[in-house]
């Protein structure tokens, strides 16, 4: 499948997300913590170009960082 080799996909991985006002949001700086509504033992999830496609476990081992898929999810209806 040679037509498949130019194909880009930008994945992320969501460990959590907040809501904060956009004052707080300007007065970020270098080292702030900013808390996520998740536990390191949360399922994280996986997005391929910001769609939902599965969910998994982070894994840490040493000074790696991975993520293990645990679960795809279903297809949308009306996706490609």
């Amino acid at each position: 499948m040679p037509t498949l080799d130019k194909v880009s996909v930008d994945l992320m991985v969501v460990l959590g997300t907040t809501t904060m006002p956009i004052h707080q949001v300007m007065r970020l700086s270098r080292g702030a913590i900013i808390e996520l509504d998740a536990t390191e033992a949360d399922e994280v999830k996986i997005l391929a170009n910001t769609l939902p496609i599965a969910s998994g476990v982070v894994l840490v081992d040493r000074n790696r960082i991975a993520v293990e898929v645990k679960q795809m999810l279903p297809k949308a209806v009306g996706s490609r």
